[in-house]
């Protein structure tokens, strides 16, 4: 018998691998991804730029870029693995045991998934979500007085890094003390591939300390709640148990890691894009001010939609399957361009158009659906709520400059934006 080996497989001449990509703009790059859409809506492509971990035969991936498909495999869960020993959910290699220490529920198949996920939803009480939406408000209010008293001079430093800073110490009784390193350390973790997270290191490194640097502020935490329970939600997270079964110390330094890095990063970018956007959209920010209570919550959606704050995800495929129209084989990497989906004209009418009243609004920001969807965005939307409501009829003269951006293929993520008022 006659054994036929495939042809190699042809990149796409259009290229979303590469740090020159990465570094246009969001709209620039939205170019591409439209002629993709359009003709090619899943590509193979070159192995991703960066170094976590170089593997000069690494073949490539599949690049998904239009809204259905990556609907499709992030419900198809028993076809796509999120497994770090598959590959895990970074859009470049990187060392299973990092991605175990660092992700969490992200990087769980079921059943393990749906054991842990339940186990962490345990912790969220009513009594403690109740207890974190009042956190909330009194956060937000002294955000923005703390603003109006210092003068305004850059938004991110000054407001949207700090609301998702203050939540997460208050829901998980980070003392003061603890809160910039906290901080440092998840910008590290976001911006290994940026010159100025990394200086004289290199983009491992600077992952691996940024890590390191969290799961220390956890184990303090996880030992002091052990001997000293208090009202928050690392003692929840330390006491949770359904049928016997808990939290182990290493998933709890992993979940907080993922608190620190999405809770803190998604929501702390999706306030600077929105902001932005209702700074040079005045008319869309007088239609959210006139009927606050009821245009916000589908604010909150295109907030999110906007601003697409996690780019990138990707699975691994556990047997052959099909996706738009390509065969995918078992074990082939699959990449989800999420900030691509949210402009797809074939869902999202006038999709650069910024609309609060986009009606329906069927982003992947949080998720394309399936398991994998965002534990926390319940809390987001807390956030963005209180925070635009003391922003808007506090400061209504706030005027931004322009965006500086973090360099990178995970995090839409802006480091500085000049304001004044």
């Amino acid at each position: 018998m006659t054994v036929t080996t495939p042809p190699p497989r042809t990149y796409d001449e259009i290229e979303l691998s590469s740090e020159a990509f990465w570094s246009q703009p969001a709209r620039e790059r939205d170019k591409s991804f439209e002629v993709l859409r359009r003709e090619r809506p899943v590509t193979w492509q070159p192995r991703a730029y960066g170094s976590l971990m170089p593997d000069l035969e690494d073949p490539g991936y599949w690049a998904v870029v239009r809204h259905e498909d990556i609907v499709a495999v992030s419900k198809a869960h028993d076809v796509f693995s999120s497994s770090p020993y598959l590959g895990g959910v970074m859009f470049e290699n990187a060392p299973p045991d990092l991605l175990v220490a660092t992700q969490s529920i992200l990087t769980m198949d079921e059943p393990e998934h749906g054991v842990t996920r339940r186990l962490l939803h345990s912790a969220f009480s009513p009594r403690q979500i109740r207890r974190i939406e009042e956190q909330i408000n009194t956060q937000a209010t002294a955000i923005v007085t703390n603003f109006i008293d210092e003068g305004p001079r850059d938004f991110v430093e000054q407001v949207s890094m700090r609301l998702p800073l203050w939540t997460i110490s208050g829901m998980l009784g980070v003392p003061e003390e603890l809160r910039e390193p906290m901080v440092k350390a998840a910008d590290d973790m976001v911006g290994y591939n940026d010159p100025e997270y990394i200086g004289d290191s290199d983009p491992f490194t600077t992952l691996l300390g940024g890590m390191m640097g969290l799961h220390a502020i956890a184990e303090t935490l996880i030992e002091a709640r052990r001997s000293k329970p208090e009202e928050d939600l690392m003692t929840a997270l330390v006491q949770a148990e359904i049928d016997g079964q808990r939290l182990t110390d290493d998933e709890i330094k992993s979940f907080f890691v993922l608190l620190a890095v999405a809770g803190n990063d998604t929501t702390r970018n999706t306030t600077s894009h929105a902001m932005k956007a209702l700074n040079d959209h005045p008319e869309q920010k007088q239609l959210l001010l006139d009927n606050y209570d009821r245009a916000i919550p589908g604010a909150i959606e295109e907030f999110v939609r906007w601003a697409s704050p996690v780019m990138t995800f990707r699975r691994t495929a556990r047997v052959d399957a099909v996706v738009g129209g390509m065969d995918v084989d078992a074990g082939d990497k699959v990449v989800m361009f999420y900030s691509s989906a949210n402009r797809d004209e074939s869902v999202f009418r006038d999709p650069w158009t910024f609309d609060i009243t986009r009606n329906p609004n069927p982003h992947v920001s949080f998720g394309g659906g399936g398991p994998h969807f965002c534990l926390g965005n319940h809390v987001a939307r807390m956030q963005m709520r209180a925070l635009f409501r003391e922003l808007l009829t506090r400061v209504p003269t706030l005027e931004l400059g322009e965006p500086e951006f973090v360099t990178g293929h995970f995090m839409n993520a802006i480091k500085r934006m000049p304001c004044s008022a």
